[in-house]
């Protein structure tokens, strides 16, 4: 039996709102419906969403297929775990429409639930206990947080367990710690704040996957930071020293003479934070990026100081290493 994914059928991703399942429900449904659509799998998609919805819409039928689905994909081979009806049944059951309505899928899930609930089948159940599934979700730091650590809040939708031993979902605020030196890619684990488990089942964990909001001044690669830094002609060709601006605070830079445009300047230990002496991680490093900036010429004064610099500098020829690599026979253009 295959894995269905209910989220990827509706056309929402798994943070949707009941109001976005409802609209993307009520957006296909006039696409496929079999007395008006011209699409010649019409029957079948119509099918497929309705029994989509059906799950989706459910806040219980939604909560237990996420936390039996969060490690598969679609297509992917699957099978409910020993007893998953009962134990669902007995935290409080589901109903599903007359047989043939939905897929093998779908009743291997929810339809001996409804089954159990009705008092069609009678039989005692074992206690089956299930550890809860890891959740993951993304969030988006500033590359400071990473330098300095901080505390934040995020709002989730979550499963959780009722006093009933029902599974809803609810919106959840929940602290957690940026830990200094964190790096894109990286996640933070909150231990026990995933999936609430099945009878005595320990709860899941959260992995909050670390992005870095886009920055104005700084990029990062691993734990090196770098950031372009203007420089004019003259400070690049005769030298100078230049203040800038780094994540931990304003430095002198010096700019060696006879610099030239995409030269890097290092700032040893001045990247992301390290994990601390001995064994831990060093630091990275931080990176100036030279960037020659040139002055406008506006002014008959600042025309001629580039007429005088060109004059001066007329041996020099900007694009002689195209020319040396250029290998095309002549030509006008």
């Amino acid at each position: 039996m295959k894995f269905k994914d209910y989220y990827q059928t509706m056309g929402v991703e798994k943070s949707a709102t009941p109001e976005d399942i409802k609209k993307a429900h009520r957006k296909l449904a006039r696409k496929y419906h079999p007395d008006v659509s011209k699409e010649k799998d019409a029957e079948a998609r119509f099918k497929e969403l309705a029994e989509a919805y059906d799950v989706l819409k459910d806040p219980e039928k939604r909560a237990a297929y996420d936390q039996l689905g969060a490690n598969y994909r679609a297509g992917q081979d699957f099978s409910p775990p020993p007893d998953w009806a009962g134990q669902q049944a007995h935290a409080g059951g589901f109903t599903g429409g007359g047989h043939g309505e939905h897929s093998e899928f779908f009743d291997s899930l929810f339809r001996e639930m409804g089954n159990r609930e009705r008092g069609q089948r009678q039989r005692t159940h074992e206690a089956f206990d299930m550890h809860g599934q890891d959740q993951h979700a993304r969030i988006q730091i500033n590359i400071e947080d990473s330098y300095l650590g901080a505390t934040r809040t995020i709002d989730l939708r979550m499963p959780i367990e009722t006093a009933e031993g029902r599974v809803q979902i609810q919106n959840c605020s929940i602290e957690f710690v940026i830990p200094k030196g964190i790096r894109a890619g990286q996640h933070i684990r909150l231990s026990a704040q995933g999936s609430p488990g099945m009878g005595s089942g320990s709860p899941g964990d959260l992995y909050l996957d670390v992005e870095f909001l886009p920055h104005p001044l700084y990029r990062t690669e691993g734990y090196d930071v770098s950031m372009d830094l203007p420089v004019s002609p003259w400070e690049a060709a005769l030298g100078a020293e230049v203040e800038a601006p780094t994540p931990t605070g304003r430095v002198e830079v010096k700019i060696p003479a006879g610099s030239v445009a995409g030269r890097k300047l290092r700032l040893k230990g001045r990247g992301l934070p390290g994990s601390g002496a001995g064994s831990g991680r060093p630091a990275g490093d931080f990176y100036f990026v030279l960037q020659t900036s040139l002055p406008p010429a506006t002014t008959d004064a600042e025309k001629q100081a580039y007429s005088d610099m060109a004059a001066a500098f007329k041996a020099f020829s900007p694009r002689s290493a195209i020319d040396t690599m250029d290998k095309t026979p002549e030509s006008r253009v």
